[in-house]
Parts: C-alpha cells; sequence; structure tokens
C-alpha cells in the first residue's frame, strides 16, 4: 500500500457527487457535543470570557501539538516536550533577570529573552532527532531520556524550589499572554498562525510528503531515495520550535519557572494529536483535526470545572482514557484497512 493510499481517510459520496470525510469530521463534532455538553451544564459556559479562556489555554498544547503532528506522522514520538518547556522557561527567566542589570528592563531583554527560546528549542529538538536517527535508539528511549535530563536542569536552576521573573520585565513581557488584536487574544492569533503554517508544511509542500512516506514505510522511503534520517530530525526540530514558542507565551502568564512547570504537556500533546485523527503508527496526519482536539482537551476540563459531577483532579484520568479509546479505534481502522 502507498503512501498516499494510507493518508486517505474514508470518504462517503452523496447523490450531488460530493465527498464527505467522516474521519476528518469525528473530531468536530465531537467538539460540537462538547459545547452543547457545557452549555446544558453551565450557563456561563458560552459567556466571551470563559470561550476566550478555553481558547487561550488551548493554544499552549495547541501549539506543542501541532510539532507533534508532523513528528508522530513521520512514525517517532516525543515524551520529552513537556520538561523541555519547564527548562526552556527557567532558561528565559534567568537569562532576562540576569540581563535587567546591563540593558534593563526594556523591550530589548524581552527579545534577547526569546531569541534565547527559539534557540534552546531548536537545539533540543535537534538533540532529540540526531541521537535517535544517528544513535539508532528508539525515539520513546530518548526522549525518555531527555525528559529527565531537562526536568532536572530547570530543578537545579531554581536550587528546588521555584524561578520569578524580574517584576518590571513581566510588566513589559505581559502583553505576550494577557493582550490582544482586535477583540482576539494574541496566543490564539500565534496558535492560529501556527497552524496554517503547519497545514501548509505537512500537505503542501515535499517535506509533508516525505513524512507521509516515511510514517507508511520506512524501508520503502529508504528505498525511494528519501533522506530519512533528515526528515525525521527536522520534524523533531520542529517539534522543539513549537515547544519554544509556545513557552514564549507562557512565561508572561505566571512569570515563574519550576520542576512542576509542564508536567503531563507531553500527554495532552500526543492525546490531541491522537483525537485529531493522526494514526499513532504514522503514515497519515491532519493539523486541523489536531487543533480540534488540543480544544477538546481544554474544554474537557473547563466543564469539569464548572461541574461537581466529576472532580477536576480526575482531568488526567480523562485525558488518559480518551486516548486508549482513540487508539483502540485506530487500530480497528488500521486493521480494515490492512485487510482490503
Amino acid at each position: 500500500m502507498s503512501s498516499v493510499e494510507r493518508n486517505e481517510a474514508p470518504t462517503k459520496k452523496t447523490s450531488g457527487g460530493f465527498s464527505i470525510d467522516f474521519k476528518a469530521l469525528g473530531p468536530f463534532l465531537a467538539l460540537v457535543g462538547l459545547f452543547v455538553l457545557g452549555t446544558a451544564i453551565n450557563d456561563a459556559f458560552l459567556s466571551g470570557g470563559n470561550l476566550s479562556n478555553i481558547f487561550t489555554r488551548a493554544a499552549f498544547i495547541g501549539i506543542i501539538a501541532v510539532g507533534a503532528t508532523f513528528v508522530i506522522t513521520a512514525g517517532g514520538i516525543d515524551l520529552s516536550v513537556g520538561s523541555m518547556a519547564a527548562f526552556i522557561s527557567g532558561a528565559m527567566i534567568v537569562v532576562m533577570n540576569g540581563l535587567v542589570e546591563t540593558l534593563g528592563a526594556g523591550v530589548e531583554t524581552v527579545l534577547l529573552g526569546v531569541v534565547l527560546s527559539v534557540i534552546l528549542g531548536i537545539g533540543a529538538g535537534a538533540i532529540n532527532g540526531l541521537v535517535s536517527t544517528k544513535g539508532k535508539i528508539e525515539a520513546f528511549i530518548v526522549t525518555l531520556g531527555t525528559m529527565g535530563i531537562y526536568r532536572s536542569l530547570v530543578t537545579y536552576m531554581a536550587d528546588g524550589g521555584t524561578l520569578s521573573l524580574d517584576f518590571d520585565i513581566r510588566g513589559v513581557y505581559r502583553p505576550v499572554y494577557y493582550g490582544d488584536i482586535l477583540g482576539i487574544p494574541v496566543p490564539v492569533l500565534v496558535f492560529f498562525a501556527v497552524a496554517v503554517a503547519g497545514y501548509v508544511l505537512l500537505n503542501m509542500t515535499p517535506f509533508g510528503r516525505k513524512c507521509f512516506a516515511i510514517g507508511s514505510n520506512e524501508q520503502v522511503a529508504r528505498y525511494s531515495a528519501i533522506h530519512v534520517d533528515r526528515i525525521k530530525t527536522l520534524t523533531y526540530v520542529i517539534q522543539g520550535l513549537c515547544v519554544s514558542i509556545a513557552t514564549i507565551i507562557y512565561v508572561p502568564r505566571l512569570g515563574s519557572a519550576s520542576s512542576s512547570t509542564g508536567v503531563l504537556w507531553e500527554l495532552e500533546a500526543i492525546a490531541a494529536v491522537i483525537i485529531g485523527g493522526t494514526m499513532l503508527k504514522g503514515g497519515y496526519g491532519r493539523i486541523w483535526g489536531t487543533v480540534v482536539g488540543a480544544i477538546m482537551l481544554t474544554t474537557i476540563g473547563n466543564i469539569l470545572n464548572l461541574t461537581d459531577a466529576i472532580s477536576n483532579y480526575l482531568n488526567g484520568a480523562v485525558q488518559g482514557l480518551i486516548i486508549i479509546v482513540a487508539v483502540f479505534l485506530q487500530r480497528g481502522d488500521w486493521r480494515r484497512k490492512k485487510s482490503k
């Protein structure tokens, strides 16, 4: 079966000749169902403030999940994204606080912190990719190892406590999270921009087609003269860049970083990707499905906050259950394709 065939979603033609992609519609219909449920539980669910909160909080995981879509589509996995975000956050805070003495609490200091974040994100992603591809070590093991390394580094920098951003810098940096453009929160606009760029890269470029081919059958991709190691490494670089962008938005929210920063973000990112329809086995990915998956996860947490029926502390359990169910359904779909 070719990579193109693997990337085709099940469709059904209507009497008018139009085709309906039921697999693509699934996450959207589920999201609509969640919104209906949220409205039924609490009238405040559809308030402007609550919806803004949902989409803004979804931006963190959503941006990271866009990068994870590339990694998983190419047949990889990255468990280090939460720890990576914590490490980058801590490094940004330490550097910006240090620059206050020389540059002052101005835009220049914030911009240097942002540049540092991008460099660290790309570098961390490159390390994950190169160790996995050149070292011939399973990505699960590599990123499990770097997850521990990054988490330990931020704990060391904070001396077991919490790193806090200088108060004056926080005032300059604050609009990156709390600001808006034409009434739309900045994190939501950044999330949308990253999703559009991810969609174009994955679906409209040779790089994206190579990701599909590698995820479908890595050996066949090698025989097709695709530089598999290079492409897979680049997917981890994209993942690292996405973590960096999410971190740039996250730091002004709380103005702090500690060993607990980004805990379970890898679970949420992977869950968003799988819920959105990307095959965990690789070879099939959908950016907009990932976007919807990230919004769904945030909506579930929001609904749990609005009701006393289920404790909000069970949010992680609900996400874990969703991952298991989504992978189980994908397994059945994959078997049906294989039998054809």
